[in-house]
């Protein structure tokens, strides 16, 4: 498999640490987010969406940053990191689909007000983070509630839920996300998410900064 992407960026951060959560074998093409590689007429021939990461697997391409999470995890048969018993499996992918729809958008608000505007020459509009703080607190809310009574996810070991509910939140500090009353949650990030291997592994540092040029 290739994945084509930038390290830097949420998505594509999710789907290098989900490829090494299951164990999948794969390529890298780097791309810069910041030079707007993924508009190129090639990328976009990938992806119309514009957007990374994307995979090539022979002949076939995918796009979707879970959907690569599900397919790597189908591809080598981790069946820890993606089950198949049907309410397990049907619990993981409600997960990514909420995440997809509802957490990613919350957080990538504080993301571009506290990082992507300033890296720009740009400033933080505190009124958007103002607006936003009540559905983020919902949201988070509902992940304290579930993480109360698990150590992951969706059960005792990870899986490719923990991946995507971690990626918007990668540089959690760095971004400014307001996650002090979500105790779980925090602990969940803090003491289970960034002790992982396959996270550690794939750290952005903050200014998007990687830990080697490899």
């Amino acid at each position: 498999m290739e994945l084509l992407l930038d390290p830097r960026t949420i998505n594509s951060r999710k789907a290098l640490a989900g490829c090494k959560l299951v164990g999948a074998e794969y390529t890298l093409n780097r791309l810069d987010y910041f030079q707007a590689e993924q508009t190129s007429a090639e990328f976009v021939a990938i992806n119309p969406m514009a957007a990374m990461p994307a995979l090539k697997d022979g002949d076939f391409t995918l796009w979707e940053s879970n959907a690569i999470l599900q397919y790597a995890a189908e591809k080598v048969g981790n069946t820890s990191a993606y089950p198949t018993d049907l309410q397990t499996r049907a619990d993981v992918n409600r997960w990514l689909l909420w995440e997809s729809s509802s957490w990613f958008p919350s957080c990538y608000k504080y993301v571009v007000e506290n990082c992507v505007k300033p890296l720009l020459g740009g400033e933080t509009d505190q009124s958007v983070l103002d607006a936003e703080e009540p559905n983020f607190h919902k949201l988070a809310g509902i992940l304290d509630a579930r993480l109360a009574g698990s150590r992951y996810m969706c059960g005792d070991e990870p899986t490719i839920a923990d991946v995507a509910i971690a990626a918007p939140m990668h540089i959690h500090a760095y971004f400014k996300l307001p996650l002090a009353e979500h105790k779980n949650l925090v602990r969940w990030m803090t003491q289970d998410i960034e002790k992982n291997s396959w996270w550690i592994d794939t750290t952005v540092l903050e200014n998007f900064v990687l830990p080697d040029a490899g």
